[in-house]
């Protein structure tokens, strides 16, 4: 059986599978990116609730898997040689584990960097500028008399759903026919946006039909229905 003690996350979220690849996380849309992809591809993992409500990913054991203080996070057992592998950041983590059972990436070299492109994407513009137009539209920062921050976010969102809009016209996902990684970076994003964050209207969410369309197929597979709620709260 692996033994994973020499984790200190495991002293507080210990594995009842250690031979599973551990995932440490919450349903949020850079969270459940990673439990998307595992209900996908059909990978055995064992999902930890780390509740960042009550600060859990600042705790030290958390820090000492992510010291950057942010779900997801993941340990795989079996990873390269055999040997454990303490992975952090969502984006790398999809990679990680469509190259490791080679689903969800196109084996084509050109096709494969495509792909990776728009995960990019979407962890340096669509992530960052959605969740600061969550935070200026619906938490804290709406109380802020001063409205550019707002209107910034908003405008900014609004360019990157136009940004989709074009790729996705003539396309049933992001890369055409194949159902990807790119995809699924996304889907908890642009979920997020028109349902939690209630910024549908703000952005004018009906002019882009094609994202809609796009978001309602991701929304029907089985695997994002399940990965949405993973993990459970206690």
């Amino acid at each position: 059986m692996t033994d994973l003690s020499a984790f200190p996350i495991n002293s507080r979220w210990p594995a009842q599978h250690p031979d599973r690849l551990q995932l440490y996380s919450t349903a949020t849309p850079n969270g459940v990116k990673v439990s998307i992809v595992l209900e996908e591809i059909g990978l055995p993992y064992e999902p930890h609730f780390v509740n960042i409500g009550q600060d859990e990913s600042w705790t030290p054991e958390f820090l000492s898997l992510n010291p950057n203080g942010k779900i997801p996070s993941i340990i795989d057992p079996n990873g390269p040689g055999g040997k454990p592998l303490p992975l952090f950041e969502s984006g790398a983590i999809l990679l990680y584990l469509a190259e490791k059972t080679g689903k969800l990436l196109p084996e084509d070299p050109a096709l494969r960097y495509e792909t990776i492109q728009w995960v990019f994407f979407q962890m340096a513009s669509v992530g960052p500028m959605f969740g600061q137009l969550g935070f200026f539209h619906k938490f804290a920062g709406r109380e802020i008399s001063d409205k550019r921050p707002l209107e910034r976010y908003r405008n900014e969102s609004r360019r990157l759903l136009g940004v989709l809009e074009k790729r996705l016209d003539g396309r049933k996902w992001i890369m055409g026919d194949d159902y990807t990684i790119a995809d699924i970076s996304m889907l908890g994003w642009v979920r997020n946006l028109v349902g939690f964050y209630e910024a549908g209207e703000l952005v004018g969410f009906a002019d882009f039909g094609n994202v809609a369309a796009w978001l309602e197929r991701g929304l029907a597979r089985p695997a994002v229905q399940r990965g949405l709620n993973i993990p459970a709260k206690p």
